[in-house]
């Protein structure tokens, strides 16, 4: 089984060129075999879309926007419904597939068709599983605060270093003030003995 997904690869929208990629960046991620049908450049392809897209999905104006997915001949949905299933995290039952191996769903799905647990269990699998999944998050937790606090640190000794400079600064210009000072103190020290001597 092959998804479809109609795109127009010259679209003039950047909301549409936005939808196209977020939903082929998204099977890509997941891995999930699909191939691009272009309805820009081949007519075929946009005769095709525009039929077997149902009726009641059809905008009001009639013709059907990109991205449009099927499943070969079934129709999945566009991109507002993959946009759901993508939040409720569901994308494998959208596009008609079953979830790969090791996924949450897939055990939920096992454990269904064979009977062997109530939804009740079912539900209490899922949040032991969940809680497993948490000590680790609360380890990288710990970790980001100590990285946090490390570059705290750093940052206070780099204000420290910055803190000496400033000071050998000021020093410096405090120092070549007196100097101007002094040599000013000096100079009118010089004039008021030569007018008094002249007196």
């Amino acid at each position: 089984m092959v998804i479809k997904v109609f795109l127009a690869s010259s679209s003039g929208s950047t909301a549409i060129k936005k939808k196209q990629q977020d939903v082929v960046g998204f099977l890509e991620a997941l891995k999930i075999d699909y191939s691009q049908l272009d309805i820009a450049s081949n007519e075929e392809n946009r005769q095709w879309m525009r039929e077997n897209v149902p009726g009641e999905m059809k905008p009001t104006g009639g013709i059907p926007l990109p991205p449009q997915i099927f499943n070969e001949q079934i129709y999945c949905g566009d991109y507002e419904t993959f946009f759901n299933a993508k939040e409720d995290n569901a994308v494998y039952e959208f596009l008609g597939l079953s979830p790969p191996p090791g996924s949450k769903r897939k055990e939920i799905q096992e454990a269904e068709q064979n009977g062997d647990a109530h939804p009740a269990e079912l539900e209490d699998a899922q949040e032991e599983k969940e809680e497993e999944d948490e000590p680790e998050a609360e380890e990288e937790d710990e970790s980001r605060e100590v990285a946090v606090e490390e570059n705290q640190d750093e940052g206070d000794e780099d204000k420290v270093e910055d803190t000496h400079l400033v000071s050998e600064a000021d020093e410096d210009l405090m120092s070549e003030d007196e100097e101007e000072l002094q040599k000013l103190e000096e100079e009118e020290e010089e004039e008021q003995g030569s007018e008094e001597a002249e007196d």
